[in-house]
């Protein structure tokens, strides 16, 4: 058998639901897990005001609550898929699910600032447990037009969970449920969690790989290495005034990563597993479409972020009104991502190509409306831009996911839907910290109108670039 043959799918006994495949209760679990760790990474940002000035928090460390949820979850995801392919991706979804809702439970009830960096560095590492469960399920159990749908769903969930996040914090944020102000953010996972718990026992099929490989502690270890010197520095480097430590890191992540995919090639071609097979690349949709999701995550986590800041600090929204003022993005995208599969099936990938000439038309307006109508704007005004946008979002991201993942061999599943989601998660954080430390930087001198505008500016250029490299993908998607 060569190496990007497709095996059955052992399922671990008595898991006889394994061979009837994912019933549509089982997905919709299995999506609940994919939306929290999504949720969370965004939910925050326009909580992060009330967090400071309850736990009397510096914007680094602020910074810190966001960086250490995803750098943890960066750099653990593609080890959380293949301790799925060798333990059951049940067991670990059920594992990463509790884990989720105690490491949540731990956030919302920190006494001080420092211990909820903590609790968010461990709840990214719950996440990087049970997302790679998620796709990697839905690989094994399901085939043709049902796993064609469903990874559709996987990623217009995705996409949404998004938006969502940010929508919902500001909502939680305001109601201050119970006088639990910001910490509601956190503490709304735990019943969830525990739905997820009781709906998986019952409704996720257990698989893993046939041949399952051994954690790669050498790729693991340069793997982490490689990301956190490159996330944590340019995350933190702008609220911690760029301490020399930063400047190591970035110069130390070149040699990281060149160590990291040295001895992975050394381990493929020597006849062992490694963490991130280089063979995985020869797949064309694969390899390809990761190199659209670099730049599409990026410049959708950065602009994430700096909407939030522009609309609180610029405009004066309260949490409502910011998170309410994204409802049309997260409409448009949620209605044109069910369509998908259809438009897929007729036109292809051109679709990704439509979506992003649409999404640039969308932020190209968001600009424009930035400065004709700064700072006397509100929802009405905003409206047709982010709407725009979030069309155009909708026909790409869905997409991307169907077609990086097509052509995965189910031995594969776990490792190739960590890979996948750890490009994706890393390029969000990749966003985070590059647009928004250029918004942050520029806002002082000109101005929160021309920084957010320029800001605007460079991920419209991102999404051009996504545009060209569209024109690349297979014409047919599986």
């Amino acid at each position: 058998m060569t190496r990007l043959e497709t095996p059955s799918v052992r399922s671990a006994p008595p898991a006889s639901a394994a061979a009837r495949g994912l019933t549509p209760l089982g997905l919709a679990t299995v999506l609940l897990g994919a939306a929290l760790p999504l949720i969370d990474f965004f939910i925050v940002n326009v909580a992060l005001s009330a967090m400071g000035r309850d736990l009397r928090a510096s914007p680094a460390v602020l910074e810190l609550v966001v960086a250490g949820y995803g750098v943890a979850y960066a750099v653990l995801l593609v080890l959380g898929g293949r301790l799925g392919d060798t333990f059951g991706r049940r067991r670990l979804f059920l594992t990463g699910m509790a884990a989720f809702g105690i490491t949540s439970l731990a956030c919302g009830l920190a006494p001080d600032a420092w211990t909820l960096v903590a609790a968010r560095v461990a709840q990214g590492a719950a996440a990087a447990l049970l997302l790679p469960q998620v796709l990697a399920t839905i690989q094994a159990t399901t085939s043709g037009p049902r796993r064609a749908r469903s990874l559709s769903l996987y990623g217009a969930t995705a996409g949404l969970a998004m938006v969502v996040g940010q929508i919902l914090g500001g909502l939680l944020v305001a109601a201050d449920l119970l006088g639990t102000g910001w910490r509601a953010v956190f503490l709304v996972n735990v019943p969830v969690a525990l739905l997820g718990l009781a709906l998986a026992a019952r409704t996720v099929p257990e698989t893993r790989s046939e041949r399952p490989a051994p954690v790669d502690v050498p790729g693991t270890v340069l793997l982490a290495a490689a990301l956190v010197t490159l996330l944590l520095p340019l995350t933190e480097g702008r609220a911690a005034g760029w301490p020399v430590w930063t400047w190591v890191s970035l110069g130390l992540f070149p040699l990281a990563a060149s160590a990291f995919f040295a001895v992975e090639r050394r381990a493929d071609r020597t006849g062992r597993v490694p963490l991130v097979p280089p063979s995985l690349f020869a797949l064309p949709g694969l390899r390809r479409g990761l190199a659209l999701v670099v730049p599409f995550s990026t410049g959708f986590g950065g602009f994430m972020f700096v909407i939030a800041v522009a609309l609180q600090q610029g405009l004066r929204f309260g949490p409502v009104a910011a998170g309410v003022a994204l409802v049309p993005m997260a409409l448009a995208f949620f209605v044109v991502s069910l369509a998908g599969p259809r438009l897929v099936n007729r036109f292809g990938s051109a679709v990704v190509t439509v979506g992003g000439l649409i999404q640039a038309a969308g932020l190209a307006l968001l600009t424009v409306t930035v400065l004709r109508g700064w700072p006397d704007l509100g929802f009405w005004e905003l409206m047709p831009g982010l709407a725009l946008a979030g069309l155009g979002q909708g026909l790409q991201l869905p997409v991307l996911f169907r077609i990086v993942l097509a052509d995965v061999p189910a031995e594969r599943a776990g490792v190739g839907s960590g890979v996948m989601v750890t490009t994706q998660q890393s390029s969000l954080a990749l966003g985070v910290a590059t647009l928004g430390t250029l918004f942050l930087t520029l806002e002082p001198s000109a101005g929160m109108r021309n920084a957010l505008v320029t800001t605007l500016a460079v991920q419209v250029a991102a999404v051009l670039v996504t545009v060209g490299l569209s024109l690349r993908l297979p014409r047919h998607v599986a």
